[in-house]
């Protein structure tokens, strides 16, 4: 089955990739591909993206140096999300953090109450 017929890409031929770091399952950002840049992805090793903003692909780490080296690809139930599990050189987050959810939603560590 081809990569086109297995997943499922939104309107805009896009689909979310969650990356995380293989060692620390840390989450270190989500980006989206589309179906080029996920076969780049496939063929480099190295993580490709979509950039909605540009509207071109960007290969992770061209201008920072901070690679991601691909180790696994999981598909999600639905198929319509992709967990990227990476070997990460550097710095994910292009603030100059190790990931991109480094900060704490105020109150979101409340002890909550179990449903009923």
């Amino acid at each position: 089955m081809s990569l086109k017929n297995s997943l499922k890409f939104d309107s805009s031929g896009l689909i979310p990739a969650i990356i995380q770091d293989i060692q620390t399952k840390d989450v270190l950002m989500v980006a989206y591909m589309n179906l080029e840049s996920l076969g780049k992805t496939l063929e480099t090793g190295m993580t490709h993206f979509f950039s909605r903003s540009r509207k071109k692909l960007w290969l992770k780490g061209e201008t920072s140096g901070h690679f991601q080296l691909v180790k696994e690809i999981r598909i999600d139930c639905d198929a319509d999300a992709i967990l990227v599990k990476v070997h990460q050189k550097g710095k994910a987050c292009h603030t100059g953090h190790r990931s991109c959810f480094y900060r704490l939603l105020k109150n979101s560590k409340k002890r909550q109450k179990k449903p009923t």
